[in-house]
This record gives structure tokens, sequence and C-alpha cells, in this order.
């Protein structure tokens, strides 16, 4: 049993930046606007949230610091795809390269010199996975629920109130009607270009955030060129594998999770159940590295192949809008 509870903790714990990366696509998704920048995102986020964060010995500002350079990287992606309307998808890609571009410039160029963040105690001790006190000693559900650090329960409480946004306020009414007609909004006042701007720069925000946890929590501010190995591209097939809802996007990312932590736990997981799961341990290194990256293609092609009325993706994501066109 605790080799099971300790695979699902570490599965949480891998599945928390997923999780804000998706959190962050959806809301920029449900104004209408495609944003395959999330790589880059998380990228700037990472790397300048780190920085901030160890400079200032502050989580408060370190978390502050990723989501402005989220931010300010959705901000290029919002000038360009609504105001220049250029296009959405080629905007994205080039954010990628940007974003990513501008985390190796920064790094290497502190290599000598990088924050460590053993000179960052008390940025350092709110990264920790020091849980919840008293609720963490609770047997099995205390490591599974109490025992993280602050990065994961501040994913969950975002998400959770990303859903509320969407699903239940004015302005989240709003949101989804933009995204669907935005021609329709505009006919009854809505202000499309100010609700893109501001979804499009929240979302990047949070994409932000989650780069740096994999900066300060999964790397430990060791420095190294890949920080964020391809997790913003994961991010960006969890919104359709989550239905483009946050509180679906909660169990999504931590299922990935699973997936990333295979690897590392399959000989203990082999060990606990040889005759359930004794075969894990026979199976390649390789192909567990592969599986998240596979398991994210299979997401795209079944969800371009069943599209069903099921679906909450917005009827006018990817479509520029243009109001003299209206």
């Amino acid at each position: 049993m605790d080799i099971l509870i300790n695979f699902l903790y570490y599965s949480v714990r891998a599945g928390t930046p997923l999780l804000l990366g998706t959190t962050g696509e959806i809301i920029t998704e449900k104004s209408g606007s495609l944003n395959l920048g999330v790589e880059g995102l998380m990228a700037m986020g990472a790397i300048g949230g780190y920085v901030i964060g160890c400079a200032t010995n502050s989580f408060l500002f370190g978390v502050l610091g990723a989501f402005m350079f989220g931010l300010l990287g959705a901000l290029i992606f919002a000038f360009v795809t609504v105001t220049m309307q250029a296009n959405q998808n080629v905007t994205g890609l080039a954010l990628t390269t940007f974003g990513v571009g501008v985390y190796h410039f920064w790094g290497r160029s502190l290599t000598k010199d990088f924050p460590s963040l053993d000179n960052a105690p008390a940025f350092k001790a709110m990264v920790a996975d020091n849980g919840i006190p008293g609720l963490c000693d609770i047997p099995y559900i205390g490591k599974l629920l109490f025992s993280y650090n602050s990065f994961v329960y501040l994913a969950v409480i975002i998400a959770v109130i990303c859903w509320i946004y969407i699903r239940k306020s004015r302005p989240g009414l709003k949101l989804r009607a933009v995204g669907e007609n935005p021609g329709a909004a505009d006919a009854c006042g809505v202000k499309v270009n100010l609700y893109k701007y501001f979804n499009i720069l929240l979302g990047g925000g949070i994409c932000g955030i989650g780069g740096l946890y994999l900066a300060s929590v999964t790397n430990s501010g060791a420095w190294n060129d890949n920080w964020i190995n391809g997790m913003g591209w994961i991010s960006v097939a969890l919104v359709i594998f989550s239905n483009w809802s946050p509180s679906r996007a909660i169990l999504g990312a931590f299922f990935f999770g699973m997936l990333k932590t295979l690897q590392p736990w399959k000989g203990n997981l082999s060990t606990a159940f040889p005759e359930v799961l004794g075969w894990l341990s026979a199976i390649p290194d390789e192909f567990y590295q592969m599986l998240p990256f596979f398991i994210t293609a299979v997401v795209l092609i079944v969800a371009s192949i069943r599209k069903n009325k099921r679906s909450e993706e917005p009827s006018a994501i990817g479509l520029n809008y243009f109001r003299e066109e209206r």
C-alpha cells in the first residue's frame, strides 16, 4: 500500500505543471484564440520567476514574476493576432521559439553565477514538500492529500477558480460568447477585443507559473537546457483531453503525471504487485519516456475523428475577428 500511495503522490507532483499549463490554455482558447506557444510561455515564466524568486527570497514574488513573464509573452501573441490579425498557428509556433530562446539565452548567460535555492531559504521552504502540518501525518490520506508543496494546492485552487469564472460568472458567460460567436457578442455590446486581450494575458500568466514549478520543484533550480521538456505541448493536448474544462483538467493532468511517473516507479510497482504489474519492469525505459507524448498524439487523433455535440470546443477558435467583416 505504501508503494501505491507514494506512486500516486509523485504522480500528482508530476502532473501539477501540466495542470497550470492546461488551465492557462483553456482560458486562452475559450476567448477563441489558439495559442500554440505554451511551451515558450512556460519557459519564460520558468527563468523569469525563478531568478526573481531567488533574488527576492520570496515565493510570492517568484510566482508574480513568473506570471508577469508569461503575461509578457501572451501580450506579444495578443498584439500580433488580435490587433494585427496575424495567423494564430504561426504566431504561436513563433512564440514557442521566442520563449525558449529567451530561456536559453538568459539561463546560459547566468551559468557561472546561476541563482541557487540554497541562497534563498524562504523561497526554498515554500517549494519544498513540507505539506500541511498535522494533516500530513494522517496515515495514507495525509501522504496522498496533505503532503505537497505550495504549488500543488495553488494549481488546484487556480483551476477551480477558473472553472467558476468560466461556468458560473457573468464575465465568463461573455467570454464563452466571444469564443463561440464574436460577431453576435459584439452586436450585444460585448467588447470582443478587450475580452480577448484580458483572457489571453490571464492564460499566459498561469502558464508562466507552471514553468516556475518545473524550474524550482521538478529541477530543484539546477540549470539545464530542458526545464520545460515538452510539457507545454502536452498541456495543449490536455485541453482537448479535458474537454475545455479546468475541473476536468485536474484529473487529466494527474493522469498524465502517472504516465510520467511510471518509468522511475516501474520496479517498485512490479515488485509490490508481481501478479498484476510484474510485466512493467520488462518494458524498456525509452518506452516510458515516449509514453506521455504518444498518448498526446493519440488524444489529438481521436479528438479530430470523434467530433460530437458534447464537445466544449469554442466554435470560433483559431479564427481572427475583424469587426468590419461582421
